[in-house]
């Protein structure tokens, strides 16, 4: 996988530095998702789940596709396999483990549920 350029690695850290968009992922761990699915959970409006899905796909972490009227999203894990190899540069970091990566947004999904 050839090298992603910095601004690219900036989006994706980014994106994951906020937690409304780290429960998106945990989400969309699930299945592919519509977007007024993916914004019943939240306390925020239609237009404020959009901006965090734009960031998410600006990102590279997810994909949004028009079937219809309706707009679904799903995960690209393209984006967080980039992120990973970067990390793997340092020697300090394994692999990202996507099936423990989706038990941490699991444990965190019900952190902010239990809240």
């Amino acid at each position: 996988m050839p090298a992603l350029p910095p601004d690219r690695l900036d989006l994706i850290f980014a994106a994951l530095a906020d937690p409304t968009r780290r429960r998106v992922l945990s989400m969309l761990l699930e299945d592919d998702m519509a977007v007024s699915d993916v914004a019943a959970p939240f306390q925020m409006s239609l237009a404020a789940i959009s901006k965090h899905l734009s960031v998410l796909a600006a990102a590279g972490l997810i994909r949004q596709e028009r079937r219809g009227r309706i707009t679904w999203c799903m995960l690209d894990p393209e984006g967080m396999r980039a992120a990973s190899v970067w990390m793997q540069g340092f020697g300090q970091f394994d692999p990202v483990d996507l099936d423990d990566f989706e038990r941490f947004l699991n444990a965190q999904m019900k952190e902010w549920t239990d809240e």
